[in-house]
């Protein structure tokens, strides 16, 4: 088996090979894996939306069984609901179906953020009030966060928030979403 070896770019993780073993089908990614519990995975709305529940660890699995926890989805924001203080919650749409995506703003009142050393949730706190600052309506968003069900209905508990300038981000998420399902 081939030395890997990385080089670490901002947010994109490069594997080079020494030998030409990623041309002939080796590689991280190649196989189908069976769990991706701790990456973002990017998906389509619509396959989102049809996703089932495993019941005994509270992950998604798609139609090949695998089995995800967190999301990565794309679209336009086209509903927003801000209670300060509280949460933001937003609708997504990527053409394909509409997503609600909740933002919680409650890290400064919330016992459960009390265990935590104060700086790190000030910095938590900050980076949600800049997120739901920049989260308005007709902006295309890239949301990232972990799926969950409220109510009967499938979510997303937001961890972060990118507003997208280049409109060509939403047909690059589609095609690495076509491409993903191929290979995965």
């Amino acid at each position: 088996m081939p030395a890997i070896s990385m080089f670490i770019i901002p947010a994109i993780f490069i594997w080079i090979f020494p030998d030409e073993s990623r041309f002939h089908g080796g590689g991280p990614g190649m196989a189908a894996p069976a769990s991706q519990i701790g990456t973002h995975v990017k998906i389509l709305v619509f396959d989102l939306l049809n996703l089932s529940l495993n019941p005994t660890d509270s992950t998604f699995s798609d139609r090949n069984g695998v089995r995800f926890s967190r999301v990565e989805c794309v679209g336009v924001v086209v509903s927003r609901e801000f209670k300060p203080g509280r949460f933001l919650r937003l609708v997504i749409d990527d053409s394909t179906g509409c997503i609600s995506c909740v933002l919680w703003l409650n890290q400064l009142s919330s016992p459960y953020f009390s265990r935590r050393s104060p700086p790190d949730v000030l910095a938590v706190a900050s980076m949600a009030a800049k997120f739901s600052a920049e989260a308005q309506i007709g902006v295309l968003a890239r949301i990232r966060g972990k799926i969950n069900v409220f109510r009967g209905e499938v979510q997303i508990t937001v961890a972060d928030v990118f507003v997208e300038r280049d409109p060509n981000f939403e047909i690059l998420h589609w095609l690495d979403c076509v491409r993903l399902s191929r290979n995965c």
